[in-house]
């Protein structure tokens, strides 16, 4: 569960300070999946990074799973951080690495000394299976992305955060990727927050969360 408590943050723009939260709360369920829309500059990918601990905020209070990650200091949030999953839009794929060593790169990092047990299950899952010696560069922008979602089920995490993963892919690959990642969510019971700016790929989540003057509107 997600529970975010009058959450205020500001940051710097030009001479001026942007406030995008202020006293900003919401909660999210256990195994909810949520596609956050909103204009540009409206605050999403700020959202993002507060809930992976990426950013602090000013003040407020950010709770993930009974971890109050607000009051946690960098190790405490390097930590938390590998216990979730990030997928990028721009896919964030060493291009030196094959598709088998980029998803198992970061897990390689943080468990040296411990089986990826879900990672024949998810390269088959994601039909990945014959692309697993290729380079990045060898594969399609939808490949590449299912590439980044396997990296970031990989540790089996109980919260997914996707910045517009589908924003450099064309209507078709677009829909792909993202009933795949919410199929795969859901059947792993993973909590998904998802920011799009397509109103059609909402029709696969449980719940749809406008962003605008720095609270949703439902």
């Amino acid at each position: 569960m997600i529970s975010v408590t009058d959450l205020c943050f500001s940051r710097a723009d030009g001479d001026q300070v942007q406030t995008l939260f202020d006293g900003f709360s919401f909660e999210v369920d256990a195994q909810e999946q949520v596609a956050l829309l909103g204009d540009s500059g409206s605050g999403k990918t700020t959202l993002l990074h507060l809930l992976a601990g990426l950013l602090s905020p000013d003040s407020g209070q950010i709770s993930i799973n009974d971890e109050i990650i607000s009051a946690y200091n960098d190790k405490q949030l390097a930590h938390y951080r590998r216990k979730i999953g990030l997928i990028f839009q721009h896919y964030q794929l060493l291009d030196c690495l094959t598709v088998k060593q980029n998803i198992l790169f970061q897990h390689q990092l943080n468990y040296p000394n411990q089986d990826a047990k879900e990672f024949d299950i998810l390269i088959e899952q994601l039909g990945l299976t014959g692309k697993l010696n290729k380079l990045p560069h060898q594969l399609s922008g939808g490949e590449q992305q299912r590439v980044g979602i396997a990296r970031a089920l990989l540790n089996q995490p109980k919260l997914i955060l996707a910045d517009e993963p589908t924003g450099n892919l064309d209507q078709a690959r677009s829909h792909q990727v993202v009933e795949m990642l919410t199929s795969l969510c859901k059947e792993r019971q993973i909590n998904l927050i998802m920011v799009t700016h397509s109103q059609q790929l909402t029709q696969y989540f449980d719940t749809v969360k406008v962003l605008a003057n720095g609270q949703f509107n439902e």
